[in-house]
């Protein structure tokens, strides 16, 4: 199994598929829909397994990640990186980066839901004090390379704060 295919496709640059897959199994307490197991296992081939569940308000292992958090996870990930490549593209030195992100999924009464928006708190450390404003202005650009946030339909904010050591 290949996780990470890559092919060039007419009019699109490069197109690439990742493969997941996931598994669950019937536990002791599977007959009650509050009480089945929400645990599961994610494998993606060469990575280590991810032991899974719901979150806790939907009666899953708090103590596991569950497909929300794995969601934000991504969101903040993939904006961190689109954002050390652009400041790469520009020079700028990034010392270091940390984020603290929250997102909001509203569950309606019928039992369905939706995330519908994620704020990106990112704090930046540069070298060149000089460069702060553009540094600031960087992440709008990020968010636009981020594949990830390119994939959601919610909005995400962004509070960046950039400062000097």
């Amino acid at each position: 199994m290949v996780t990470n295919l890559s092919a060039k496709t007419k009019n699109m640059g490069f197109k690439h598929l990742f493969k997941a897959k996931a598994y669950w199994s019937k536990g002791e307490k599977s007959e009650n829909i509050k009480t089945y197991s929400r645990n599961h296992t994610v494998i993606i081939e060469g990575k280590p397994v991810l032991n899974m569940s719901a979150a806790k308000a939907f009666k899953g292992d708090a103590a596991l990640y569950n497909p929300e958090d794995m969601l934000l996870s991504s969101l903040v990930s993939c904006h961190m990186m689109s954002y050390l490549y652009v400041c790469a593209q520009t020079g700028i030195e990034v010392l270091s980066y940390a984020d603290d992100a929250i997102a909001t999924l509203v569950v309606e009464s019928d039992g369905s839901g939706r995330f519908t928006g994620v704020t990106l708190n990112p704090k930046v450390i540069i070298a060149n004090t000089e460069r702060i404003d553009e540094a600031l202005e960087l992440h709008k650009k990020a968010n636009k390379l981020c594949f990830i946030a390119n994939s959601c339909n919610f909005p995400i904010e962004h509070n960046p704060i950039c400062e000097t050591e």
